[in-house]
């Protein structure tokens, strides 16, 4: 028997939306997730791809120090502070329908003819219901505890979970000091779909060129659900070591997004921008059809 949270999904994906225009192609095969040697940055070391039971391919990052933040953009994001993050593995590419469906779980997204296409309109604890199924199909001990109110996290499971913001920003920003791993924003159609070139849709993941640790579609398509509670002023309070955010307040809680999407402005795909959003978990309408996520681990040991 599937979870409670599916339920709010289902109900999620029965609402009738307005479609957009047509797809508009990108650099890669129609669909398809090339392949690409993973990157290397200065941050921590060499990246390099896994593929994991379930045949999914995740990076495993080796972890270090970087320069969190920026004190030349919005508030939000100051003050810059080093922070130090442990080794992790990250998903290469969002999340897809075809991850959803071949666990046998109900999508609530706007978009679904391409199975290769990310999902959205998730709110942050179903994703969270994703990370659990998806480590249980893996034999992994699921990270979240569903008898809270508030799934609390066991960072020490072996199981998936949603990033923290500290594991994500250190991911994009791979190894480089400003807001994009490549370079300046000119660049920037090359690495995301964005409000730009996007035709106001989602599109395939891993049409366009990954970041330096061989991510992709880390500054646009769609944003992604981080662990953290949103707080504007966090930074100035911040813990260098693998911070997870501040305390929930128990009411009006947002949690955080990173990454741009199809609908963001190049500014908002920099690494270093961040917002928070409200989770969806009680509003049976919830339709940000930009939320999507991409799941993180421990990393697995040689034997697995």
């Amino acid at each position: 028997m599937k979870l409670n949270w599916i339920a709010a999904a289902t109900l999620t994906a029965a609402i009738t939306f307005v479609g957009c225009g047509g797809d508009k192609k990108g650099g890669a095969t129609n669909g398809g997730t090339p392949n690409a040697p993973s990157g290397t940055a200065s941050a921590g070391g060499s990246a390099k791809e896994v593929t994991t039971k379930s045949g999914t391919v995740v990076i495993s990052l080796p972890g270090g120090s970087f320069k969190m933040g920026s004190d030349k953009d919005s508030p939000e994001e100051a003050p810059a502070h080093t922070v130090t993050v442990g080794a992790f593995e990250m998903d290469k590419y969002p999340v897809t329908h075809e991850m959803f469906t071949k666990l046998q779980l109900p999508d609530p997204s706007h978009w679904q003819e391409n199975p290769k296409t990310p999902v959205e309109r998730i709110r942050w604890r179903d994703a969270k219901g994703f990370c659990n199924e998806r480590s249980r199909a893996e034999g992994l001990t699921p990270c979240y505890n569903e008898k809270t109110p508030n799934w609390e996290c066991d960072f020490n499971a072996n199981g998936y979970r949603l990033p923290t913001e500290a594991e994500w920003e250190y991911a994009a920003r791979a190894g480089a000091d400003g807001g994009y791993d490549f370079g300046d924003k000119s660049q920037l159609s090359q690495y995301a779909w964005f409000a730009d070139n996007s035709e106001q849709k989602t599109h395939p993941v891993g049409q366009k060129k990954p970041n330096k640790f061989g991510l992709y579609d880390m500054y646009g398509n769609v944003s992604v659900w981080c662990e953290d509670v949103f707080d504007a002023k966090y930074y100035a309070s911040s813990p260098a070591a693998d911070p997870k955010g501040p305390q929930n307040p128990g009411k009006d809680v947002k949690r955080v997004l990173r990454g741009g999407s199809w609908k963001s402005s190049a500014d908002m795909c920099r690494a270093t921008f961040r917002t928070g959003e409200r989770t969806g978990d009680t509003d049976a309408c919830f339709a940000t059809d930009f939320c999507g996520l991409r799941c993180v681990r421990k990393p697995a040991s040689p034997s697995k």
